[in-house]
């Protein structure tokens, strides 16, 4: 029996009589924990382990996980090890992972540098097994907290297996014959690369313009907003593709093609019934490309036309213009005049105070069983 299958059973014998959520942080619990962990036989060698043990020991409420985020940081030996509390990864708790780091692009990694690291799961317990966890974030972690230097781990396996279940699906089903060329049939290295790019390009790009994230966050945690953030820098990393001249042109045209594929069909599909702030910015992009000329819906199929780069930069210039705001207006003003601006492109029920899905995009899900 190897070394880390030992490790990844003994973690999930404790967390398997972990408390609720909402008692992680009680003083007992970790306690508890921490009893559990000195008294294991394997995880307790395991640096990753004794980094959040040191921590662990001496945690309150506020303080971050110093020893464990150096770990992470450092990396030392490729190993994650954690408590985490992230309620939109409700599986994720006591949780362990290994991982492979995937290779880039030199210019791609220094011109739009940021503490992204696309990686490969290579071992896991059941937390990181959970469908949803694409992408581990240092405020995932129990100390909730993230600082400039910490680093951000998209599992790009899992990005692949999404893309080669719905994704390629959907463009066979509902795009003009043509319209994908490069990642249309493209190997599952060269998805794979494709995917590696779309997250550097998207943190990079959260982090820019006049209201960047983490700065901004507050201002963008409503539905419609965060969508619309999640919009603005996915397009800025579409152009980015499209325009710098120095990124290989082929990776550049597949890592395109790919977010936008992403970004325009599979989150409209999986955000059915209930829309959630990726199916709001799918809709947004639909509508928004359809009414000004980027797209076009004839028999039931998509095409992208000439102009859709275009569009896709008009687009762009709407939000920096609303955004560019926040140098004289209110932080209330500015979100309110981004909330119209989503409103305008999306399907609001003031009644049930939610967004309806794009009935378009319903049919298809229905009917393809995605």
């Amino acid at each position: 029996m190897g070394y880390m299958t030992e490790v990844f059973a003994e973690v999930e014998a404790i967390r398997a009589d972990l408390p609720e959520r909402k008692h992680l942080r009680d003083e007992t619990e970790l306690k508890e924990i921490v009893r559990k962990l000195g008294a294991s036989r394997v995880l307790r060698r395991l640096p990753a382990a004794q980094a959040f043990l040191a921590d662990l020991e001496s945690f309150t409420p506020g303080k971050r996980l110093d020893a464990t985020k150096a770990h992470i940081n450092n990396r030392r030996d490729n190993v994650i090890f954690s408590l985490f509390d992230a309620s939109y990864f409700p599986r994720l708790n006591l949780d362990c992972l290994t991982y492979e780091t995937l290779p880039t692009d030199p210019y791609l990694a220094e011109r739009y540098a940021s503490n992204t690291m696309p990686v490969n799961i290579t071992g896991k317990t059941t937390g990181f097994g959970s469908r949803v966890v694409v992408a581990l974030f240092p405020e995932n972690h129990l100390d909730g907290i993230q600082q400039p230097d910490d680093l951000i781990f998209y599992f790009i396996d899992k990005f692949l297996e999404r893309h080669n279940q719905i994704t390629r699906l959907l463009i066979d089903e509902v795009m003009e014959p043509g319209s994908f060329p490069m990642i249309q049939g493209a190997s599952d290295r060269q998805v794979e690369q494709a995917s590696s790019w779309w997250v550097r390009l998207h943190e990079y790009h959260h982090r820019q313009g006049d209201m960047p994230i983490p700065e901004y966050l507050p201002a963008k945690k409503l539905k419609p907003l965060a969508g619309l953030e999640e919009l603005r820098v996915d397009v800025s990393g579409m152009l980015a593709c499209l325009h710098d001249v120095k990124l290989p042109r082929e990776q550049a045209g597949a890592a395109y093609e790919f977010i936008l594929a992403e970004r325009l069909l599979r989150y409209a599909v999986e955000g059915i019934p209930r829309p959630n702030y990726d199916a709001v910015a799918s809709q947004l992009l639909f509508n928004y490309l359809e009414g000004n000329g980027g797209i076009g819906l004839k028999d039931g199929r998509i095409g992208l036309t000439p102009r859709l780069p275009q569009v896709l930069r008009d687009f762009l210039s709407e939000i920096e213009s609303i955004e560019s705001g926040i140098h004289r207006d209110s932080v209330d003003t500015v979100k309110q005049r981004l909330l119209d601006f989503t409103n305008k492109y999306t399907d609001y029920d003031a009644v049930s105070r939610d967004y309806r899905h794009i009935p378009y995009f319903a049919e298809v899900k229905s009917r393809l069983g995605v």
